[in-house]
């Protein structure tokens, strides 16, 4: 087994399985609306299944909204998220379902109410969660895909700002000591473990999908198991904190959700910085860079230690800059294009258009690694 977390190694372990499966055929409304009808007969006798329809975007589940109507005519919508056999990330419908239950009242997440965790009725792993309402762009954007580059603009910007460091503030102090997670492991072992942890899991993904040989990756995969940074505090970890991974009113600015949890784990918080600082997820006008359209940099790390109360090691948050450079060339150039290859995903085209930035993370890998912060670790 790989020396990661005990259920993302079980992940990893079953994924090689199903590389041999067959290509994979997305879903059709009508055969959706047929599953439904099958698990709320057992589920929730008496509910009445409508209005079934596939929701765009998603590079990793396939996503329907529907209507459930019970005896007494009150009606109420949902989203059904779908593995397919390979996908952009792989994670576990019962993590994601387990963190969103310990979030709600903590933060607005969507409500999981349902679980398939093996497929036993869907084809695939699958969770229903209540439909909530919001956009994750403003309506007179320009077309952007995944939250790349989203421009939010005043008045906007002000608005959700200090919703997006509250929100991120109460992930990291969450007490998750506390919480009902039991597909989660903590990595209390040593200090480095947690990382460790996170590193060979991704090293293994990449060892699994590579379909190029990037010697700048390689260095990249040695460098980071040679300088593991100490975790001073273990969090919750989003993943995949960023625009475009929250649902908000556009007439008031109010955050009515985080979304996309499935690559959540316990970790180092500097994680979860490192990846909303990436350019990709920012915008730059002007000359002015904003992390995910909100704030400066400096500005964004001296914000999120006053509200959170945190310390930002800057040391470490380089280490993790180089990982999330590392990490996003994993996804769009290994999985997601294996993935594409393969005929295991809905959503091939999409997949193969992303696969056209890893490049520009070789490159951010060649500038990072080069930069004296990292001679200077990897000559410790």
């Amino acid at each position: 087994m790989i020396d990661t977390e005990p259920q993302l190694a079980e992940l990893l372990e079953k994924r090689k399985a199903r590389r041999c499966e067959p290509p994979y055929v997305p879903q059709e409304d009508g055969a959706v609306q047929g599953l439904l009808e099958a698990f709320f007969k057992t589920e929730a006798p008496g509910m009445t299944v409508s209005d079934v329809a596939r929701l765009g975007g998603g590079a990793s589940k396939e996503q329907f909204i529907f209507t459930l109507m019970g005896q007494d005519a009150s009606a109420k919508r949902y989203v059904l998220r779908m593995d397919p056999t390979e996908a952009i990330t792989e994670t576990s419908r019962s993590r994601e379902f387990e963190i969103l239950k310990a979030f709600q009242g903590v933060i607005p997440v969507p409500d999981p109410v349902w679980l398939d965790d093996d497929g036993s009725v869907f084809p695939r792993p699958a969770v229903i969660m209540e439909f909530v309402d919001g956009v994750t762009k403003p309506s007179n954007s320009s077309l952007k895909v995944t939250g790349l580059g989203t421009v939010l603009g005043d008045p906007l910007r002000d608005q959700i700002r200090p919703q997006y460091l509250d929100m991120l503030a109460k992930i990291h102090n969450f007490d998750w000591r506390g919480a009902d997670l039991p597909s989660f492991t903590a990595p209390t072992a040593d200090p480095k473990l947690p990382t460790r942890w996170l590193i060979q899991f991704w090293k293994e993904l990449l060892e699994q999908d590579a379909v190029t040989q990037e010697p700048v990756l390689r260095l990249a995969s040695q460098w980071l198991e040679d300088n593991v940074p100490d975790c001073e505090k273990i969090s919750v970890v989003h993943g995949d904190f960023r625009t475009g991974n929250y649902l908000f009113d556009e007439a008031s600015g109010q955050v009515t959700a985080l979304l996309d949890w499935e690559m959540c784990y316990l970790g180092d918080f500097h994680a979860d910085l490192g990846w909303l600082l990436q350019p990709v997820f920012g915008s730059n006008i002007d000359g002015l860079f904003r992390a995910s359209d909100i704030f400066e940099p400096e500005d964004f790390i001296a914000s999120y230690e006053t509200v959170s109360g945190n310390r930002v090691n800057r040391k470490t948050l380089h280490y993790f800059t180089v990982f999330n450079a590392w990490k996003s060339y994993i996804l769009v150039s290994a999985l997601g294009m294996m993935a594409a290859r393969q005929a295991h995903n809905h959503q091939d085209v999409l997949l193969t258009f992303l696969a056209a930035t890893g490049p520009m993370f070789v490159d951010d890998l060649a500038r990072l690694l080069s930069m004296p912060e990292s001679l200077g670790e990897a000559s410790q």
